[in-house]
């Protein structure tokens, strides 16, 4: 039996067979099959998917661990084991008995060590690592296959990777994502390589073993059975020089020509990709360099077709905590793809399919192949001008509109547009949240604002989408977040969801294409609060409660304006006449502008961000509010409590509303607000005046105010009188509390 990553198993049964192995049977993770010796030792030497080679020495059924027990003393393990030697024991799978693995492992050692000792008269050591015998147990319901592990450790350490990066790539997944993707072809016609992604050079190394027939075991110094009693050495040291005479060394000239490459932004990354490729001895065949991914780009073309394969693993976000930034380097890569790489081929493994979506490359095949505990897809790509797909923007598509999804989600956008946009009309509201996931399968988020700065492109025809009470087509911007799908959700079903929607929206609201922005919303657990997308600059106008603001609907995940919050900034402002007003994690100063607006006797926001600090300060200059008054302090709000407490700062009116969770480069430490939120409460306690105020609000989606808050201060929950009518159907969008010195 030879194991694999889930996914590989054909892979590894096509290299079982070609190394002479007879009745090979695939199952979900390995292979079953038979041959003499020589076929495991190959296995162990030239596979590049097996994780382990198990040779069976028995199976038999067993009710119970003393059953088991029995079962393991009937083989002779003075056959497996000489005097000296040391022992490893494993045991797997579920047995109706023997329910915790530990146990089962100590009830075979104990049969081996027991047997041993009883008839060849010594008995073994235990050693953890490198034994010179691993035992394998595996339990199907009552029966046990006991076998010997000839690999010894999992193979896909091949002994060239000493360290890896923050989320390494298995050796022998990238093994397998390549073969799946051709390369052992594409090598043989002289195709480049690249990974414009890769870390500490996994992906371009395999490559190289690949392209050189090098085999992948040939850099260890251990294997299960170099300490085995019916070792064969002289068949080993055979398939040993073969292998080591059947390796193409190519000189470094020609390796260069070939363009095997790797490149990172990461200097560090790169160090330990050259030391790796000299560890795997094909540090002649391949080239690494300090680059980011949008410098990628081809050698010059050389005269094979297809010209080459890129090939990488970009993040994904199980090991990233900001999945939006990740998102962004997937938007990237298909940027430079369709640039600079037309005609060449592209696998791209990712642990997130929603965001293969960002490639803008349609994936002619989809593999599922598991890295560790991660299910990944493998995209196959074909970068060429049948596979592009529409990218950024959706276009009015009538047929694609017709279907029996797409009717159901523009009638509830229609329903929704009829009653929030009187409710708008009415409420004096621009700016107001249209759908919020109303339809679980259709996860989006779609807000509308009327700019007061001109249309500069028109609105599609009125014949074919009448203008809605409250929704002025030529006026109005649709920003919409698309609730990133559950793991369950196959990518393909998510996309055809997606353009669906993008479809139905123009022709459902009458606003332009044009006019429609497209962002990825993921709820996680950790990240910078607003992560910039892009740098475009572009930044248009509204109005919100009688004030103006700026919002940009291009250059970040969120637009500057938080919709939610709008009464909440209305009650701001009514309670700032006269007060000293101080807005913590101040963003884009859309509170401070309220509270100045409301008479304040002066404000001050903080914030860690000068970009967002700039935007408050044209915020105040739109709605000629600025002065010396208004203070705009660049700093780590946590650090500058500190410092303000230390100068006794005092002010009437404090609003603090921090991200869930971040752990900006900036900061000192990380902020997680169900954590923090007491402490916080606390500093800014230190600086509230007599009979001031604290206005606590949090995004937090399981939110509890801890209870010591409740104990050292007076605590009002006025969550639902903040939550405004267009954001009633998500009473969790946020918590709001007025906390107070008690009396």
């Amino acid at each position: 039996m030879a194991s694999s990553p889930r996914g590989l198993a054909d892979l590894l049964a096509q290299e079982l067979q070609a190394m002479g192995a007879s009745e090979v049977r695939e199952r979900s993770t390995g292979v079953a099959f038979q041959g003499p010796l020589e076929v495991g030792y190959r296995a162990c030497l030239e596979s590049r998917i097996a994780n382990r080679v198990l040779l069976e020495l028995s199976r038999f059924d067993a009710a119970d661990a003393q059953q088991f027990y029995e079962g393991a003393r009937t083989i002779d393990w003075s056959q497996h084991l000489a005097p000296g030697a040391t022992l490893a024991c494993d045991f797997t799978g579920h047995h109706p008995a023997i329910t915790h693995t530990h146990f089962g492992a100590l009830k075979l050692k104990d049969a081996i060590c027991d047997q041993l000792r009883a008839q060849a008269g010594f008995r073994p050591d235990v050693a953890r690592e490198r034994p010179s015998v691993r035992v394998h147990a595996h339990a199907h319901g009552a029966q046990i296959t006991l076998s010997l592990d000839l690999s010894g450790e999992s193979l896909h350490r091949r002994g060239y990777r000493l360290e890896g990066g923050e989320a390494p790539l298995k050796e022998n997944v990238a093994a397998g994502v390549l073969l799946r993707a051709g390369w052992r072809e594409l090598a043989g016609r002289g195709c480049q390589f690249l990974d414009p992604l890769c870390g500490s050079g996994t992906l371009v190394i395999e490559a190289a073993m690949i392209a050189a027939d090098l085999a992948p075991g040939l850099g260890r110094d251990y294997f299960g059975f170099l300490g085995w009693r019916a070792h064969d050495a002289a068949l080993w040291s055979a398939l040993r020089a073969a292998a080591v005479a059947r390796a193409r060394g190519v000189p470094a000239a020609e390796g260069a020509s070939r363009g095997l490459r790797g490149q990172d932004r990461d200097p560090r990354a790169i160090e330990r990709a050259c030391r790796n490729a000299a560890n795997a001895g094909v540090g002649a065949l391949v080239s690494f360099e300090v680059a980011p991914l949008r410098e990628a780009r081809p050698l010059t073309a050389p005269a094979s077709e297809p010209p080459g394969l890129v090939c990488t693993n970009p993040p994904y976000g199980v090991r990233l905590a900001d999945r939006d930034s990740a998102r962004e380097v997937y938007r990237e890569l298909g940027a430079v793809l369709i640039e600079r790489f037309r005609g060449w081929q592209a696998a791209v493994l990712t642990g997130a399919p929603e965001l293969g979506l960002e490639l803008g490359i349609h994936a002619r095949r989809t593999h599922t192949i598991w890295n560790g505990a991660i299910e990944c897809r493998l995209l196959r790509l074909s970068v060429d001008e049948e596979s592009l797909r529409e990218r950024g923007r959706p276009r009015s598509d009538p047929k694609l509109a017709e279907t029996p999804g797409a009717k159901m989600f523009a009638n509830r956008l229609a329903k929704n547009l009829k009653r929030l946009g009187r409710w708008a009309e009415r409420a004096g509201v621009s700016s107001y949240r249209l759908y919020d996931a109303d339809m679980p399968e259709y996860a989006f988020a779609i807000d509308v604002y009327h700019t007061l700065d001109a249309a500069s492109t028109q609105a599609v025809s009125a014949t074919d989408a009448p203008v809605r009470a409250g929704l002025a087509p030529a006026r109005a911007w649709l920003y919409v977040q698309e609730y990133a799908p559950p793991a369950d959700i196959e990518a393909e079903a998510a996309s055809a969801r997606r353009r669906e929607v993008l479809a139905t929206l123009p022709l459902a609201t009458g606003v332009a294409p044009e006019r429609i922005r497209i962002r990825m919303r993921r709820r996680a657990r950790g990240g910078v609060q607003y992560e910039k997308l892009a740098d475009r600059a572009r930044f248009h106008i509204v109005e919100e409660g009688g004030l103006k603001f700026r919002v940009n609907f291009d250059d970040y995940l969120d637009t500057g304006l938080f919709l939610d919050h709008r009464l909440t900034r209305a009650r701001l402002k009514e309670a700032a006449r006269g007060k000293r007003f101080l807005n913590l994690f101040a963003y884009t100063g859309t509170a401070t502008v309220y509270a100045a607006a409301g008479a304040a006797a002066s404000t001050t926001s903080v914030d860690l961000s000068r970009t967002y600090l700039e935007w408050a300060e044209r915020n105040l200059d739109l709605n000629d509010l600025a002065g010396p008054q208004h203070g705009l302090v660049r700093a780590e709000c946590r650090e500058w409590l500190s410092d303000a407490a230390r100068k006794q700062e005092r002010y009437d009116l404090i609003f603090l509303d921090p991200p869930t969770f971040s752990n900006s480069k900036r900061m000192q430490g990380v902020l997680d607000i169900n954590r923090d939120h007491g402490a916080l409460l606390e500093e800014c306690a230190r600086l509230l005046a007599p009979e001031g105020l604290i206005v606590f609000c949090t995004n937090a989606q399981r939110f509890r105010l801890e209870p010591s808050v409740g104990e050292r201060y007076d605590v009002r929950d006025v969550s639902a009188a903040t939550i405004p009518v267009d954001f009633e159907r998500n009473a969790r969008i946020h918590r709001c509390f007025e906390v107070r010195p008690q009396r």
